[in-house]
């Protein structure tokens, strides 16, 4: 969805600068400055849109590194109940152990 959101916006962004540079190129006047206008403008729509992709760019870092940390402490979750899950099924077996020793035992006397 952001991902939409900044596609739209680059849009917009390619759209405004195309019409400011084609009301430029009919404006009446001298062609030099007519240039000059339209390397502003492309200058300042350059330096915005950089700076637009910096800010989407450490907007997705930002959403990438909470994503994992998120993963990671569900993980770290998991584990901890598999772990506990693990030492009673342990727990468990060693009792069952226990019991056919005992069992065995009684058989050899």
């Amino acid at each position: 969805m952001q991902n939409d959101n900044g596609n739209t916006l680059l849009a917009i962004l390619t759209g405004a600068a195309i019409g400011a540079g084609i009301g430029i190129l009919y404006a009446p006047d001298k062609g030099i400055e007519t240039r000059h206008r339209i390397k502003r403008k492309v200058e300042d729509t350059s330096h915005e849109i950089a700076e637009r992709v910096s800010h989407a760019k450490d907007e997705l870092t930002k959403t990438a590194n909470e994503q994992k940390d998120a993963f990671d402490r569900k993980l770290d979750e998991a584990i901890s109940t598999m772990s506990y899950k693990a030492d009673d099924i342990i727990d468990k077996l060693e009792q069952k152990l226990e019991e056919l020793k005992a069992q065995n035992a009684q058989l050899h006397k």
